[in-house]
C-alpha cells in the first residue's frame, strides 16, 4: 500500500473516528460507547477481520455487522435507566432488525453461501481496480471501516436514546419508531415476496430474468428502502433524546449532524456501495430481460411503473 492510498484510506476513516472520540470523551455516552467499541472491535477481529485476511473473501461482513448490532441492543438492556422507556423501545428495535439478519447470515455461512465470495463484494475489486488502489489493504480497510461503523455511526440512535434522562415518549420519537415499524415491514416482505417468487418459480422449472411481484412492481430493491427506512427512522426518533442529553450545545449539533449523516451513509450504502447498483452490474450480464424491468421501474424509491417507448 502506498502512501496514497493510506491517506485516502485515514481520509475515509476520520468520520467514524471523529463520532466514536465524541462519544468517548461526553460524560453521559463515555461509558456505553467506550464498552461497544471494545466489544465490536473482538467481535470483527475474530468473525470478521481473521477469516478475510485468511481467505480473501470480505463476505463475513455480512456475519460480523447484523450480530453488533445485536450487541449494541443486549448493552442497552444492561446500560439503561429503568425510567426511560426510549432506551428499552430502541433496544428492542436493534435486536429484532440485527437478530433478522445475523440469523439469515448465519444460516447462510452455515450452508456455504460464504465460501464463494458475494457479487456485491466482488464488485468492490472493480472499484478498487479504477481507483488503483492495492486489493488487500483496500479488503481489510473496508471490512474493519464496518466495525467502525458500528462503533460510531450505526450505534449513534441507541447510545443517545440510553444516555438520555428522556422519561416520557415525545411524539416525535414515536413519529421515529412508526417510521422504523413501516420500513421494517416493508423490508420483511420484500424478502419474502422474493423469496417465495424464487422457491415457486424452481419448483416449476421456470427461468425467470427478474421478480415483480409485489412490492418488486414499484421498486428494483424495496428491502433495500425499507432497510433505510429503518435508520431514517431510528435517527429521527433519537431528536428528542439528544435534545435532552446534558451535554454542551456544540456536542448536540455535532452528534445532530451525525445523525443526519447516518440516514445519508445508509442511503449511499444501499444504492451505491454494496445495495442497488453492485447486484444490478452482475444481474444484467447474467438476465437480458432485466434491462426491461430497469427501465420501467424506480431503483431505489417506489413509485408508479413507467411504460416501455418505443
Amino acid at each position: 500500500m502506498n502512501a496514497s492510498q493510506f491517506r485516502e484510506h485515514l481520509l475515509n476513516a476520520l468520520p467514524y473516528l471523529a463520532v466514536l472520540v465524541l462519544l468517548g470523551f461526553v460524560g453521559p455516552t463515555r461509558t456505553f460507547a467506550l464498552i461497544n467499541a471494545a466489544l465490536q472491535a473482538i467481535l470483527f477481529l475474530a468473525v470478521v477481520l481473521i477469516p478475510t485476511s485468511r481467505t480473501g473473501r470480505m463476505s463475513y461482513v455480512d456475519i460480523g455487522w447484523p450480530w453488533g448490532l445485536v450487541l449494541l441492543g443486549l448493552q442497552a438492556l444492561i446500560f439503561n435507566d429503568p425510567a426511560n422507556i426510549n432506551g428499552y423501545i430502541v433496544a428492542v428495535l436493534y435486536l429484532i432488525s440485527g437478530g433478522r439478519l445475523a440469523i439469515m447470515a448465519t444460516i447462510g455461512w452455515r450452508k456455504g453461501w460464504l465460501k464463494r465470495e458475494l457479487p456485491r463484494y466482488r464488485y468492490q475489486r472493480l472499484r478498487w481496480e479504477q481507483a488503483g488502489l492495492s486489493e488487500r489493504p483496500a479488503m481489510l480497510y473496508e471490512v474493519a471501516a464496518q466495525g467502525l461503523a458500528n462503533m460510531s455511526f450505526l450505534a449513534l440512535p441507541v447510545i443517545i436514546q440510553v444516555a438520555s434522562p428522556a422519561d416520557s415518549l415525545a411524539p416525535l420519537a414515536l413519529v421515529g419508531y412508526l417510521i422504523w415499524l413501516f420500513g421494517f415491514g416493508l423490508e420483511f416482505t420484500a424478502d419474502n415476496q422474493k423469496a417465495r417468487f424464487m422457491i415457486s418459480n424452481a419448483k416449476a422449472g421456470r427461468r425467470v430474468d427478474y421478480c415483480q411481484v409485489g412490492l418488486w412492481k414499484y421498486s428494483r430493491h424495496p428491502n433495500y428502502f425499507g432497510e433505510w427506512l429503518v435508520w431514517t427512522g431510528l435517527a429521527i426518533s433519537t431528536l428528542p433524546s439528544l435534545w435532552l442529553l446534558p451535554v454542551p450545545l456544540w456536542v448536540t449539533g455535532l452528534l445532530f449532524l451525525g445523525l443526519v449523516y447516518l440516514s445519508y451513509l445508509m442511503y449511499r450504502i444501499l444504492t451505491h456501495y454494496s445495495g442497488a447498483i453492485p447486484s444490478e452490474y452482475y444481474t444484467v450480464q447474467k438476465r437480458p430481460g432485466y434491462v426491461e424491468y430497469q427501465s420501467t421501474t424506480n431503483m431505489f424509491f417506489p413509485g408508479k411503473p413507467r411504460q416501455v417507448t418505443s
